[in-house]
């Protein structure tokens, strides 16, 4: 599998010179598959250059997870260029959350007075799979699912291919249960062993206790030890909060590579950034 970050950035967009290693766009991955299929992890603003980019390629075929149905993992998808091809097709596998179905939550997303151009006018072919199964397959791939502690619900992905795998969590809170989400214990068995964890890491331990307890998001040395006792060969952390500049997350990802240090763990760890090219 071939992983590039196309928006690691929670919440919302945002742009200026402090966020330039980083990148602004919101959460986008996506996912090549040893036969050239194309999997796409959510469709925040990132997508929109993905799309742009997949064109150039000659792309036609999409795969689509979504991990749940807040408005930066959705927003860059009404701009995403292959959507408005004759030519493509999209399919939408995984499950539903809170609301009717996928297929409702993008109709939503694209419907007037928020967007002029209606999902079912749309020129590509659209396909839904929405049965929600613990194990399915995509794009050739075998794929878990497990519930995020997260607000109005969503789920976390492990894909395999082969002997190789990645686990996907681009927002979850450690420290705190939501109704439906599963225990710290649960969430380390899932990612045990995976040659990528990608994990919500998002805030510093004074922030988390002061204003967003609560908001589904991890404080990024709870993340740390997911990763070291989850005995992951690469951790990322993601989900960078919108006021955060590349020089703080250059002091978080100290403070994180000390905690492993301290820990005697052999764990490769950093905070996502928008071009971050990966290979298992």
């Amino acid at each position: 599998m071939k992983i590039k970050i196309w928006g690691a950035r929670g919440s919302i967009p945002v742009s200026g010179q402090e966020f330039v290693r980083y990148g602004g766009d919101t959460t986008c991955i996506e996912i090549e598959t040893a036969n050239g299929d194309i999997i796409i992890v959510d469709a925040g603003s990132g997508i929109r250059t993905l799309g742009n980019t997949l064109l150039k390629e000659g792309r036609t075929e999409f795969h689509f997870l979504f991990s749940h149905a807040h408005w930066d993992h959705l927003l860059g998808f009404p701009f995403f260029k292959p959507l408005y091809r004759k030519s493509s097709t999209l399919q939408f596998h995984g499950c539903t959350f809170a609301q009717e179905s996928i297929k409702t939550i993008l109709k939503e997303t694209m419907r007037p007075p928020f967007f002029p151009v209606d999902l079912s006018t749309v020129s590509a072919t659209l396909q839904f799979t929405e049965k929600c199964r613990p194990e399915f397959e995509i794009a050739g791939l075998y794929c878990q699912s497990i519930p995020l502690n997260h607000p109005n619900f969503g789920y976390g992905f492990r894909l395999h291919e082969g002997d190789n795998s990645i686990a996907i969590f681009p927002d979850n809170e450690l420290s705190l249960s939501q109704p439906n989400a599963k225990p710290l214990e649960e969430y380390v068995k899932f990612v045990s062993g995976s040659d990528i964890l990608v994990h919500d890491a998002e805030y510093l331990p004074e922030e988390y206790e002061s204003f967003s307890k609560g908001w589904g998001h991890s404080i990024y040395s709870d993340t740390v030890k997911l990763g070291i006792e989850g005995r992951v060969d690469r951790l990322i952390l993601f989900h960078l909060n919108q006021e955060r500049t590349d020089d703080q997350v250059d002091e978080m990802s100290v403070k994180a590579r000390n905690i492993i240090r301290d820990a005697g763990a052999n764990l490769s760890c950093e905070y996502a950034h928008t071009g971050l090219e990966m290979t298992v």
